[in-house]
């Protein structure tokens, strides 16, 4: 995976989610693991409070993993929540 690409080069992702990263300084791949995803998330829904839900968080984390967001072991979104909402 090139890191350079827009994070929309991800599973889950599209073009919509690559204009509203762009909107908090989130350009690529790289960047989105830069600042990880729990921190993107909140970046995000604090820019778009009525836009954005749990959902982004758990499409972004599974798109770093390689996994359809419907993949993602639920443990690991009970622990992305308390994370991103703690």
């Amino acid at each position: 995976m090139d890191e350079q690409q827009p994070p929309s080069s991800l599973k889950n992702l599209g073009p919509k989610g690559d204009a509203w990263l762009a909107e908090i300084g989130v350009h690529t791949v790289a960047d989105l693991k830069r600042l990880g995803p729990v921190e993107v998330y909140r970046r995000l829904k604090a820019a778009r409070p009525r836009q954005v839900n749990l959902m982004a968080l758990y499409a972004m984390v599974a798109g770093l993993m390689g996994l359809h967001v419907n993949d993602l072991p639920p443990d690991l979104k009970d622990q992305l929540r308390q994370e991103a909402t703690g």
